[in-house]
């Protein structure tokens, strides 16, 4: 346990630079007393490792000192391949990087661990876009990663679903999400999310910018997803469900709305059950969700929403029935349309 906590303390140092005790011994979950004793034994067995005294000081390795390790574990070995997406990394253009990275870290792993790492690559596979669909290919996702390393802004020209909009932006980061890449950029102190497959033109400026204290992309992404989906599901529905329909709800309802439907236990004299469902924004867009449950469901209320049910249903019923009777008069012989 204390060479595993030690390596873990190089490697930290290595990766960081200049780290406290308390952030290294948080890392490695012990007190920082105990992280006190393994810098004196590292410095014993000659490691270079030094102390910087003040608020802003902490260990670190002396410059340029390097620590060689290749004592990975077979878990470590497989994770890392395993990490290795050859779809999004060709779309940022590291496809050729990432496939020199592998081809070095599998000359450099021990002899017994190179069969457990080709097993990996042979036998995972990651398709990022969901069922029925394909990944973006959006036109200026590499200039908007290369400005994204360089902390630099860019100008683009934006389709939104209301309109075409010019926006100068700080990239802060890059979100990858069944399939489609998204850009969390900073404009007029406030951060907002860009399709990048609906960036009409994009230009790299040589202006840097700062990017926010304590800006977190994974905390950022999480809680815009979890607002955008709440804006999207503001209603509640009250419907009725036979057996099929219950689990026709769960089987097409996106994570979101399957997480907060309520679905009573009881059952009335037809084996149905009574749910509340979070819906869309308007009658018409709840409706169209509700629809895809076909005759499984009824919906009860609000009344707007049955309406609509009602309204949407007849409307489809006609056409269908007109579309048959005209199919029905063009294949009817003469002698029988005449008698």
């Amino acid at each position: 346990m204390r060479a595993s906590r030690m390596l873990s303390i190089l490697t930290t140092l290595q990766a960081r630079g200049r780290v406290t005790a308390p952030a290294l011994a948080e890392a490695c979950e012990v007190s920082v007393r105990t992280i006190y004793r393994d810098i004196d034994a590292l410095a014993a067995s000659g490691v270079p490792v030094y102390a910087d005294r003040g608020a802003e000081g902490g260990y670190r390795l002396l410059d340029g000192y390097r620590v060689r390790l290749n004592g990975l574990s077979q878990s470590e070995a497989g994770a890392l391949f395993l990490a290795g997406l050859p779809g999004p990394a060709a779309a940022l253009g590291l496809d050729a990087a990432m496939i020199a990275a592998q081809n070095k870290l599998m000359a450099a792993l021990p002899e017994n661990l190179r069969e457990d790492a080709e097993r990996m690559q042979e036998r995972f596979h990651l398709d990022a876009p969901g069922w029925f669909g394909e990944a973006e290919d959006p036109k200026h996702l590499r200039a908007i990663a290369g400005a994204v390393l360089r902390g630099t802004l860019i100008r683009i020209r934006y389709q939104s679903w209301r309109a075409e909009k010019q926006r100068r932006v700080a990239p802060l980061g890059l979100v990858l999400k069944g399939g489609s890449w998204y850009l969390a950029g900073q404009v007029d102190d406030s951060v907002r999310t860009y399709r990048v497959a609906r960036v009409l033109d994009c230009t790299a400026l040589d202006d840097r910018f700062d990017r926010p204290a304590g800006f977190d992309l994974a905390a950022y992404w999480q809680a815009a997803t979890l607002r955008l989906e709440a804006e999207m599901h503001p209603n509640v529905a009250i419907v009725r469900l036979s057996p099929l329909g219950v689990k026709l709800l769960d089987a097409l309802s996106q994570p979101y709305v399957k997480a907060r439907t309520q679905l009573e236990e009881a059952t009335d004299a037809d084996g149905w059950r009574i749910a509340r469902v979070p819906v869309g924004k308007t009658s018409w867009h709840a409706a169209a969700e509700l629809l895809r449950l076909g005759p499984e469901a009824e919906v009860l209320e609000p009344a707007d929403l049955r309406e609509k049910m009602i309204e949407l249903t007849q409307a489809m019923a006609m056409r269908y029935r007109a579309v048959r009777k005209a199919r029905r008069r063009h294949i009817l012989p003469q002698s029988t349309k005449q008698s």
